[in-house]
This record gives C-alpha cells, structure tokens and sequence, in this order.
C-alpha cells in the first residue's frame, strides 16, 4: 500500500519511505516496481550501474512535490521560482561549505552535462581540446567530441592507494597544444571518489594559470562526502580559480532527484556573468518547473535527512569492502572518500577486456565497465552501492560465485 502524502510516519518499504535505513527492507520485486532505469534496463540483474541511490528523497521535497501537483505547476519556470531556488543553493553553499556566491550567479540547468556543453560551447576557446582526467564520468568523453571537440584523456596517478592528479602530465598536455583549451575537473570525482583537498587543487589551479586554460568543475556529488574528508568547491580557492572556472552542481544525487531534471551552473568570474546573461536564457530553459521546486526544498529543509543518508552510506562503503574481500579475493578496492560509487580493480581476475560484461552474463549483476571512463579503468568496474544492504551482499556474493566457478 502506498501512501498519498508522506507528512506523516515513515511509509512501508514499497513507498517512497523517509528514512534512509528502512531502504534496507526494500526488495527487488519494490524496486523494479518504480520503474526507473537502474532496475528495469536489465530485468535479470541486480542493477549497480546507474549513480542513483534507492533511498526515497527527503520529506520536505516530497511535500514540495506534492504541492506542486496540487497546484498543477505544469508550466514553464515563472522566474520568481528560479531565483528562490538560486537564493536556496547559494545559502547551502555558504552553509555547508563556506563558499559566498550572489544568488543571481546561481543559474539553472537541465543538468550537469548541460553545464558542460554550455562551458565548451561559450566558456572555452572555440577549437580548442578538453581535458579528461580518466578514470571519468562516461559522458564527459563522449559529450566533447561530439561537439566537433579535441578530447585529451589524462590518466591520473596513484599516491599509495589514492588516485591523484598528474600534475606533470597536465603540464605537457597543455603546452602541447591543450593551452587556452578546458579542464573537466570533477570533484568528488566520479568514479574514483576521490575528494580534492585544498592543496591539490591550488596546484591544479597555478597549472591552469600558466597556460591560459579553463576549469568546468563538476561538484554534483559534493553533498555526499564521508567523515576525514571536507568539500571544498573549486572556484572558492582563489580569485584565479574563481576566473577561470564554472562549476555545476545539483541536488539530483543526494536527494534523488535525477528525473525532475535541474542543475545549478555557478559563474564566479564577472566576465561570464556577463556573457551569460547575453546567451543563457535558452540553455536555462531545459530545467524543469517540477526539478526546480525540488531543488529548492532539498537545499532548504533536507538537510537533516541528508545526514541520516550520509551516516547509512558510511556504513555501507564498509561493508562493501568486508564483502570484497570475503568473496572476491584479488579484487582492489579503496573505500571512497565521497560519492556512492566504487572502481573495484578486476584485472587480477583476468576476465577480459569487459569484466562488467562477465558479471552481467554469470553473475546476474550489471556494472559499469570501466573501459567506458576511460583507459586508465580498463579491467576495472564501477559499482553503485547506495542500494538495500541484503541486495549488495547478494550481489557482490553472486560475482564472487561466479568468479570461483570460470
């Protein structure tokens, strides 16, 4: 039975629940019932290839939602809508993160991909490459070169067990020709879930400096970091990362909210505020009535429930790694330090040039291969484990068992 408004106690575990630990009761029968891609794309398999989570959304965007239904706010974004959520992302930013952006610098989007198409399109030099540090988020090497753009992977390095970026190597490729190109800088990174500290990001910033280049900086899972680790966004470093970057972020992650289609394009240099205002008006126009109204009800209220999610996906990220370890020996994996996401290491298994391939056909659970976020992933997999805990423990058995039985 399901619940037509969630402003009282926590909903059974079919609905659309308020408490992130009762997602622990969801089955896979409930979840393939909502009808979302993560668990319908392949019908046999335990869906971990989509970052999406399982947990419901806060009660506050669920009552926004449900007003909005009841006025019928089917229409285009009425302006005043779009600035309270501007004023709503710009007062999370300062809170949570002691970053200060004018409410009117917080521009709406469709999503983050959108963010990075208007960033090549009107915030680079036309003609000039992208710069990918690989393992990366599928679409960010696809997306430039279909927009007729010179894509650079860039292989990031390891510092014990951290990948890191190649300061060198970034050196090289921009005064090889990527000079005045762009940086997709994705912090927390997808999907090595690295959490970029404030030093590393000033050297990131004083190569970029030297050779002219600009940063879009992806922070859409910037909400979701674990304790030891603290989000800095990018732009907030120093005036120069602040001129030469945009960043983009969204409360789709944390809160669950990747259908209703909105993200935040944040402009910190006073030269793309004005170009912006000149071109943005039609790239604002694919965030959504519904999308917005949310946002906005996640930066305002969903605070409290974000750090139930955070405190239950701590738990999570650890005991994915007693399961990695229990049933796929040789198997690396290095807790993340944000994000719901893990790269397990396959390549001691010697599966193949697409693990993710060998886990769907024997295990019965869909991955992402990590050939798809570049070469310096090829042998490994993404896994998403913002799932009910009893499912990830059965997956990541179900590969094990599958290992054990080539």
């Amino acid at each position: 039975m399901r619940p037509t408004d969630d402003r009282g106690p926590s909903t059974p575990a079919g609905g659309a629940g308020t408490s992130p630990s009762r997602s622990d009761d969801l089955t896979l029968e409930d979840l393939r019932a909502r009808g979302g891609l993560k668990w319908t794309l392949f019908p046999d398999a335990i869906g971990a290839f989509v970052a999406e989570a399982d947990y419901g959304t806060a009660p506050a965007v669920s009552r926004a939602l449900h007003d909005a239904v009841d006025a019928q706010a089917f229409g285009y974004l009425p302006g005043a809508v779009s600035e309270a959520m501007s004023g709503a992302c710009a007062r999370w930013m300062s809170s949570r993160y002691g970053w200060e952006v004018a409410p009117e610098r917080v521009r709406p989007l469709g999503d983050v991909i959108a963010g990075l198409q208007a960033a090549v399109e009107h915030f680079s030099r036309p003609g000039s490459a992208v710069v990918v540090p690989t393992p990366a988020y599928m679409p960010f090497l696809t997306v430039p070169r279909a927009m007729g753009r010179e894509q650079v992977e860039l292989p990031m390095a390891h510092d014990g067990d951290r990948w890191v970026y190649d300061l060198d190597a970034l050196d090289a490729v921009l005064a090889a020709g990527a000079g005045l190109g762009l940086l997709v800088l994705c912090n927390p990174h997808n999907p090595v879930g690295r959490v970029l500290e404030r030093a590393e990001m000033a050297a990131i910033t004083e190569v970029v400096e030297r050779h002219g280049a600009r940063v879009f900086s992806d922070e859409i899972h910037a909400p979701l970091v674990f304790p030891g680790s603290r989000h800095v966004p990018y732009a907030s470093t120093s005036e120069a990362a602040a001129r030469h970057t945009v960043t983009a972020t969204a409360a789709s992650k944390a809160w669950n909210l990747p259908g209703l289609k909105c993200a935040q394009l944040v402009l910190s240099s006073d030269v793309d505020a004005q170009h912006w205002a000149e071109v943005g008006h039609e790239l604002e126009h694919g965030a959504s009535t519904l999308g917005v109204l949310a946002s906005t009800a996640a930066y305002t209220e969903g605070g409290p429930w974000l750090e139930e999610v955070l405190d239950h996906l701590d738990g999570t990220r650890e005991l994915l790694g007693r399961l990695v370890a229990e049933h796929l020996p040789g198997v690396g994996y290095s807790a993340p330090e944000g994000t719901y996401l893990a790269l397990l290491d396959c390549r001691a298994l010697e599966l193949g040039p697409a693990p993710a391939a060998f886990f769907r056909d024997r295990a019965g659970v869909a991955l992402t291969d990590g050939a798809a976020c570049g070469r310096a992933a090829e042998g490994f997999v993404r896994l998403t484990f913002a799932m009910p805990r009893p499912l990830l423990e059965r997956a990541v058995r179900q590969m094990g068992e599958a290992v054990a039985a080539r």
